[in-house]
């Protein structure tokens, strides 16, 4: 005989906005600008379409796992409720669908998916999955940091979380497109002394290292030989 198992409860209510707490340590960055009016006029003449998702809290509040633009555009239209589904899930899978919801997005920083990525390669480790065999969660076709990570015998997911291990201000560099991606990754192996000394050599030249001074200087690191000079 074969047991199915329990549908979660899904529920679709309206909640104070106010009773509507963030996700901890989330990483995906909410701006006031240009994209956020038009969802603010979106909401004033339509409404909300697509509901928030959060979790029941056990003080009673809810914690909001996807949502945080339309939760903002809601504040900003004059809304004091917003629609949103209530999922029954522990912090893991919280962890996991806010990281999968929030890469719908058609703007993502390389910080913001490294730190998002990092949050659910750990969560997903938490519950016993293999990481190290584990494709984009939106199935996404071949790219060029896919070739590297096959290079290197990493998931891409693994490549970027490399870039949580950056100094914050190299790390902007990145997002900033001053700093390619793929020698920001060979830098991550540097220790932060190294990197420190790289930031201020980077700054008073105002340049940064190409693909193959950054794998040289990765190379020379990991020999204890790196010298800025």
């Amino acid at each position: 005989m074969r047991y199915s198992r329990p549908k979660k409860t899904i529920i679709r209510i309206e909640v104070s906005i106010s009773q509507i707490d963030g996700f901890p340590n989330h990483p995906f960055k909410v701006i006031n600008d240009d994209s956020m009016q038009e969802l603010v006029q979106s909401i004033k003449e339509n409404g909300l379409i697509m509901p928030a998702i959060v979790r029941k809290k056990d003080d009673g509040r809810f914690e909001l796992i996807s949502g945080h633009r339309r939760k903002m555009a809601c504040k900003l239209a004059g809304l004091e409720k917003m629609s949103v589904t209530v999922r029954e899930l522990d912090r893991d899978s919280a962890i996991i669908t806010m990281v999968d919801s929030n890469m719908q997005r058609d703007k993502i920083l390389p910080s913001e998916k490294a730190f998002a990525y990092k949050m659910r390669l750990e969560a997903m480790n938490r519950q016993g999955e293999r990481s190290d065999l584990t494709s984009s969660p939106l199935g996404t076709k071949l790219r060029s940091d896919e070739l590297l990570s096959e290079k290197v015998g990493e998931s891409r997911n693994q490549i970027h979380v490399r870039l949580t291990e950056l100094l914050p201000e190299i790390l902007k560099m990145v997002d900033e497109n001053t700093l390619g991606f793929r020698p920001a990754v060979e830098l991550s192996f540097l220790n932060i002394q190294e990197q420190q000394d790289l930031l201020e050599t980077m700054e008073s030249e105002e340049r940064t290292p190409s693909l193959a001074q950054a794998q040289r200087m990765k190379r020379l690191s990991a020999d204890g030989q790196l010298d800025m000079e």
